[in-house]
């Protein structure tokens, strides 16, 4: 005959698995990740996923901060529309009481890949959009003066 489970005594932190960020990490101790998701609405329609250690955290474009428990950690980046692009990661080292900083940039193009850092991160694929659209303006600029200077 087994006994039923007993509750855990006063005080009692349930075990964490390595590289997991606990639910309510401990205060007072924790260390402050600041993301910040770089680009708007416009130059990528789909606001990216970020996980920390495979948790997925809300996020959205500009500054976002959160409380992390010291340590080092993974910090996952992709965009999803009909497949998953823009993959970027980095590990990064939280320290008690201090904030770490971490730029991620989604491509403007589904089939590039994202770019991670710790500095303000150049936007794949968007100087190729750029010349692509400027392009695509003159072929429609020079097909209508055609047709003008023909009329």
């Amino acid at each position: 005959m087994t006994q039923p489970p007993q509750p855990p005594p006063p005080g009692h932190q349930p075990a964490q698995i390595p590289g997991q960020v606990p639910a309510q990490p401990p205060t007072g101790a924790n260390g402050t990740l600041v993301l910040h998701l770089q680009g708007n609405f416009m130059t990528s329609m789909i606001t990216p996923a970020v996980r920390l250690n495979g948790q997925e955290l809300p996020v959205r474009y500009g500054v976002n901060n959160f409380p992390v428990v010291p340590g080092t950690h993974l910090l996952e980046g992709n965009a999803k529309w009909m497949w998953t692009y823009g993959q970027a990661s980095q590990q990064v080292v939280i320290a008690p009481g201090q904030s770490t900083e971490v730029w991620y940039a989604a491509p403007v193009l589904t089939f590039l890949k994202g770019r991670m850092g710790p500095t303000k991160q150049r936007i794949p694929g968007l100087i190729a959009m750029l010349v692509f659209v400027g392009l695509m303006f003159a072929f429609m600029f020079a097909v209508f003066f055609l047709a003008a200077a023909y009329n």
